[in-house]
């Protein structure tokens, strides 16, 4: 465990961490809320957080309070890289293939057609946690714009592919 903030005689001290800028008591202790605040959350601040609390008391001796959280940060998608696989012929099997390299928790993705022919594909021929779309027995009706949409709980970016059969 690594202390990062700590209030004694009176004192807030913040130690020399790389939360050092970032981090600091949400209100006056005095309040006795020692809640924390931490600015410009990073992926590499996710953790378990531990708040000790230890009380002198005159006529109790000292009492201990210790409150755990565990914090995840997410991180919405990177914009994705969209690729075609294998040679669109017609009668011919073609992948698409849509990956973001970040992304927490990892993001599902989406394939759909755009206009002019709007068309949303389905298990098993899309997979939305690989990210790829099969395309089999290729028609010249198959052309299009395909696009991907990676998404979860903090964000959604895209990516295209030009399918031209």
């Amino acid at each position: 465990p690594l202390q990062i903030l700590t209030y004694l005689d009176g004192v807030a001290k913040v130690e020399e961490t790389e939360l050092k800028p970032r981090v600091g008591f949400l209100y006056p202790v005095l309040t006795h809320n020692i809640s924390l605040f931490i600015n410009a959350t990073r992926e590499r601040d996710s953790g378990q957080y531990i708040c000790t609390v230890n009380v002198m008391d005159n006529t109790t001796g000292t009492g201990r309070n210790v409150g755990v959280i565990n914090l995840t940060v997410l991180v919405p998608p990177a914009a994705p890289t969209c690729q075609l696989h294998g040679t669109p012929a017609v009668g011919a099997n073609v992948t698409l293939s849509c990956a973001s390299a970040k992304g927490k928790p990892p993001p599902a993705y989406r394939w759909q057609r755009t206009a002019p022919t709007l068309q949303v594909f389905f298990p098993p021929a899309q997979d939305p946690a690989r990210g790829t779309l099969k395309l089999t027995n290729l028609s010249m009706e198959m052309s299009g714009l395909y696009v991907c949409v990676a998404e979860n709980q903090a964000g959604s970016a895209e990516c295209s592919v030009a399918l031209e059969v």
